[in-house]
């Protein structure tokens, strides 16, 4: 009840702007002005109590209270390590980034790529923030977590050693910015130890809000140089690097000075002509700079002289330190990996580069109800929640000539870091997708009898799975599951296309989920006390037998009870087009612990909801 009331409101607030970046929702309902404000008339310095400076923010485990990790930490403010802390000096860098005694380089990778754009990490690093004017020991940032955008206060106190900090800091020691966001960004996990492990890609998207693509370029599609031509002209962050075999390897620089373990970024990529022959580049820069790619294509290389010079003028061939040139050709040989972050609407600032259109649905699997799992398991897969998308137009300029509708998928599980703390793991995740008409929930005689016509590339236990499709114009429905059924999870499902494309929260019919927010859930959960009459009554024993007919054809194991995985389609042979968040209402409230449901609770369910949709009805 109360999670259907949460998701209206939730709902209202994104169409009023809030969870923005411009307008981003207090983490843990801590404002940062006023907050500021009454530190300074107090004169008092912040001291922040939901993240306290104790070993419960430090972690849970490997840095515990008890932990030889965590013996002799004191928690110590800026002004209290260094005569003059400045916040940032200079704007900021890659070598305001050190690690420390934290498995986080993921983090600090996808920090380090953003600092070479400064508006966007302005989004994530509010302006106007100093040990000088106006400061009273808080300090905020900006993430972005499962589809909106939270501003995250903390105090400065920063966990030390011997007078040095534990964690992430600068290399010349008195600038803080970077140890101030990793502590924000720990709060917003439960702790720091919640930040270890992880990849470049959950930072790249928390800090955008954009959604990434991976490319094993061992096994590089035809078109990808088109991809990511096209997506730098989409604004989209790219990022690249090659894989170690071993902890040895880390960083370790190969003949042609190219660093292993280490994060790129992907900043151009354009043809030029050797000698009138075509030939596709990518630049690339290595964010310590200094150290650049010495092959074919690399700064002053003999290929250059081969290139007319309004060509060679108009690439900067010879570019600043830390930025090459390469053939796309050997970047395939070269690189393992490629990242490509597609951004939101909202995330670029220039008009010189193309938009994605941007959507997206938050979810549930709930056991007994929209739990389903995969396709392989055929008595509950159609279960799962379902959300609708209808293309319309095709692509301009394909990168591979052929007509349709391009769009990325990403399914994200929610809390996985926060969960950690107790052991729990990741779901194994993944979608499926399906043609069909989009205002109705696609049932047995689809999805059990159709192929998909797409889905995604594996089921994983990461946080989030994305993929890249191209389909027809037409009418689709993707469903998000776990593999297994019975795993409950929220998730956040979003769509970026090339296109426009219409989409509904679910073919379920939003009838009756506005019916029970209009009418009033309690009285779908209460028993009613009128009377019959002899008119009533005969209307009511013909519903029974309908309800009967209806609970018989559903209970296949003839048991008396029927799985609430069958409720869905029962109530739609009833006449009831309900969407997943009441159908959870209705396994809660009618269900077993067992999730079964015998003819009395079926009945029950089906008058009450015939009163709540006369009643509905009544009311429009």
């Amino acid at each position: 009840m109360s999670s259907i009331a949460n998701h209206l409101a939730r709902r209202k607030a994104r169409e009023e702007g809030e969870g923005s970046n411009d307008n981003a929702i207090p983490f843990n309902k801590q404002d940062f002005q006023t907050l500021r404000r009454e530190c300074l008339e107090s004169g008092k310095l912040f001291s922040d109590p939901s993240f306290p400076a104790d070993w419960n923010s430090l972690g849970y485990n490997e840095l515990g209270r008890y932990s030889s990790k965590t013996r002799g930490v004191e928690w110590k403010r800026p002004k209290e390590l260094c005569s003059s802390p400045q916040f940032i000096v200079e704007g900021a860098t890659r070598t305001d980034i050190c690690q420390g005694a934290l498995g986080d380089c993921w983090l600090l990778a996808a920090l380090a790529s953003l600092t070479l754009d400064k508006d966007i990490l302005a989004r994530v690093v509010p302006p106007g923030q100093s040990f000088e004017e106006n400061y009273a020991g808080i300090f905020h940032f900006q993430f972005w977590q499962y589809g909106q955008w939270v501003d995250v206060v903390i105090d400065d106190r920063l966990p030390t050693r011997e007078g040095k900090l534990l964690f992430v800091h600068s290399a010349e020691g008195s600038e803080f910015w970077s140890a101030l966001l990793e502590k924000a960004y720990a709060k917003v996990n439960s702790s720091y130890e919640a930040l270890s492990g992880g990849s470049t890609i959950e930072g790249f998207e928390d800090f955008t809000g954009g959604i990434a693509e991976t490319y094993n370029l061992s096994k590089a599609p035809q078109y990808l140089f088109k991809i990511m031509k096209k997506a730098l002209g989409l604004g989209s962050l790219l990022g690249c690097s090659i894989d170690i075999t071993s902890a040895y390897e880390t960083e370790a620089v190969t003949r042609q000075k190219l660093v292993k373990g280490h994060a790129y970024s992907i900043t151009a990529a354009e043809e030029v002509h050797l000698h009138g022959t075509p030939v596709e580049l990518v630049r690339i820069r290595n964010p310590w700079g200094q150290v650049e790619w010495t092959g074919a294509w690399s700064d002053d290389s003999r290929e250059w002289d081969g290139v007319r010079p309004e060509e060679k003028s108009k690439l900067d061939h010879s570019a600043e330190d830390g930025e090459f040139w390469m053939a796309y050709s050997d970047f395939l040989r070269q690189y393992s990996k490629l990242e490509i972050c597609n951004l939101t609407p909202d995330t670029l600032v220039s008009d010189e580069v193309g938009h994605w259109n941007h959507y997206q649905f938050e979810g549930m699997w709930r056991v007994g109800s929209t739990a389903g799992g995969c396709r392989n398991n055929a008595a509950t897969f159609c279960s799962n929640p379902q959300f609708a998308i209808k293309l319309d137009d095709v692509d301009d300029d394909p990168h591979d000539g052929k007509d349709g509708c391009t769009f990325l998928v990403g399914l994200m599980q929610k809390d996985g870091r926060k969960e950690k703390r107790f052991g729990r793991d990741l779901n194994t995740i993944g979608f499926s997708i399906y043609q069909g008409r989009t205002n109705i929930h696609l049932g047995p005689d689809v999805l059990l009898r159709q192929k998909s016509v797409a889905m995604s590339s594996t089921f994983i236990n990461l946080r989030e799975i994305c993929d890249r499709f191209k389909l027809p114009p037409g009418e689709y429905v993707i469903i998000p599951s776990t593999f297994e059924p019975h795993k409950k999870g929220s998730f956040l499902l979003r769509v970026f296309s090339e296109k426009h494309a219409a989409t509904r929260w679910g073919p379920s019919s939003e009838r009756g989920y506005t019916a029970c927010n209009r009418v009033g859930l309690n009285h779908f959960i209460t028993d009613g006390n009128a009377k019959l009459g002899l008119v009533e009554f005969h209307t009511l024993w013909i519903k029974i037998q309908k309800y009967l007919e209806i609970f018989k054809s559903h209970d296949s194991t003839n048991s008396g009870t029927i799985s609430t995985h069958e409720m869905r389609g029962a109530l739609t042979e009833a006449g009831f087009q309900l969407n997943s968040e009441v159908l959870q209402l209705i396994v809660s409230r009618y269900a077993n612990s067992e999730y079964a449901m015998d003819f009395d609770c079926f009945m029950a369910c089906l008058i009450q909801l015939e009163m709540l949709f006369s009643e509905w009805f009544l009311t429009s």
